[in-house]
C-alpha cells in the first residue's frame, strides 16, 4: 500500500512513498539480509528516470527491482553498483526495491535519484486563466514561458549533476579510507615479519659462531 513520504520515520523500512515532485533524492542503509522497497505515483504518459548508486559496504553491490502498478517487472539486476533507468510510465504506484539478502554480514550505503517529467502540466496551465491583455505584450505569454522552462530545466540538470558529484565523491571517499586501512593493517604485518625474520637471523648467527668445544686443563 503507498505511503506518503513525510511517514517514512514512522513507519518499519520495508516501504515508502515519495510525494510528488519533479526531482528528489535519498541515501539510506540498507542492512544485510534486508530489502527495502519505494512507491512513486505516476501520471499516464509521464517519464520516470531512476539512478542509484552504492557508496559503501563490501562488494559495493545490490539487487535492483522496477515493478509497474500492474506487478511487470521493467528492470531486474543483480549485484550491481549503479544503474540509471528511464521509463514511460501509466496512471499508478511504481514500486521500486534495494535487495542486500544475497549479503549476510555487510550492509550497504544506497543513493537513489528519481527525475518525473510532464508531472505538472496541468497545473501549470491554470493560472494563465488569470492573465488578460497578453495581446497588448511585443512576446507572447507562450514565449515566457518557454523562457522560463527552458532556464528551470537548466537548474534542475544543474542540480542532478551536483548531486550525483557527491555521491561519486562519497564513494570514492569510502573507497580510499578501505584502501588506506588495508595498507596499514599489511604494513604492521610485514614490519611484524621482518622484525621476527630479523631477530632469527642474528640468534642462528650467533650459535654458528659460538665455540661449544669444552676447554680441558
Amino acid at each position: 500500500m503507498e505511503a506518503p513520504f513525510w511517514l517514512f520515520l514512522l513507519l518499519p523500512p520495508a516501504s515508502c512513498g515519495f510525494a510528488t515532485a519533479f526531482d528528489s533524492d535519498f541515501t539510506f542503509t540498507l542492512p544485510a539480509g534486508r530489502k527495502e522497497c519505494f512507491f512513486q505515483p505516476m501520471q499516464k504518459e509521464a517519464s520516470l528516470e531512476i539512478e542509484y548508486q552504492v557508496l559503501d559496504g563490501a562488494g559495493l553491490d545490490v539487487d535492483f527491482h522496477l515493478v509497474s502498478p500492474t506487478h511487470e517487472t521493467l528492470v531486474f539486476e543483480q549485484r550491481k553498483s549503479d544503474g540509471v533507468h528511464t521509463v514511460e510510465t501509466e496512471a499508478g504506484d511504481y514500486m521500486f526495491c534495494f535487495d542486500n539478502t544475497f549479503s549476510t554480514l555487510s550492509e550497504k550505503v544506497i543513493f537513489f535519484e528519481l527525475i518525473l517529467d510532464n508531472m505538472g502540466d496541468e497545473e501549470q496551465e491554470d493560472w494563465k486563466q488569470y492573465i488578460t491583455g497578453t495581446d497588448l505584450l511585443d512576446m507572447k505569454l507562450e514565449d515566457i514561458q518557454e523562457s522560463v522552462n527552458s532556464v528551470k530545466s537548466r537548474l534542475s540538470k544543474s542540480i542532478h549533476i551536483q548531486t550525483l558529484l557527491k555521491a561519486f565523491e562519497a564513494r570514492d571517499r569510502n573507497i580510499q579510507e578501505s584502501n588506506f586501512d588495508r595498507v596499514n593493517f599489511w604494513s604492521m604485518v610485514n614490519l611484524a615479519v621482518m622484525v621476527v625474520v630479523s631477530a632469527v637471523q642474528v640468534y642462528m648467527l650467533k650459535n654458528l659462531f659460538e665455540d661449544k668445544r669444552k676447554i680441558r686443563t
